[in-house]
């Protein structure tokens, strides 16, 4: 992982660990996945030649794991949960609630019928 890590991180939008690995994991996977398509496009086309699809598929299977999609994690741009985030806000249900009832969160209000 700190292969993919700048040498010189600014730290003060991270609130943990976590967070930082999952922004490491999403950068890396932007960076790669150009390359992931195209050898997996080479491995599914079965009019090239049989070495060169199991070449390609060599090479995709000794990039990093962080290179593959499921290794990203919604987690809480806030507190770093994993669990009840919502995917567009990227922010878990109480900081989600928290920023929207202060108004932080532009075209959220609390619903009234």
């Amino acid at each position: 992982m700190s292969q993919f890590r700048a040498k010189k991180l600014d730290l003060s939008c991270f609130i943990n660990v976590r967070v930082l690995r999952d922004h490491t994991k999403r950068k890396v996977f932007e960076q790669y996945e150009t390359e992931r398509q195209a050898l997996r496009y080479i491995i599914r086309n079965t009019t090239l030649p049989g070495r060169a699809r199991a070449q390609a598929q060599l090479q995709l299977s000794q990039m990093h794991c962080y290179t593959r999609s499921t290794q990203i994690n919604n987690r809480c741009i806030e507190g770093g949960k994993s669990r009840g985030v919502f995917k567009d806000f990227r922010m878990a249900r109480y900081p989600f609630r928290m920023n929207a009832l202060e108004g932080n969160i532009p075209g959220v209000k609390k619903a009234s019928w």
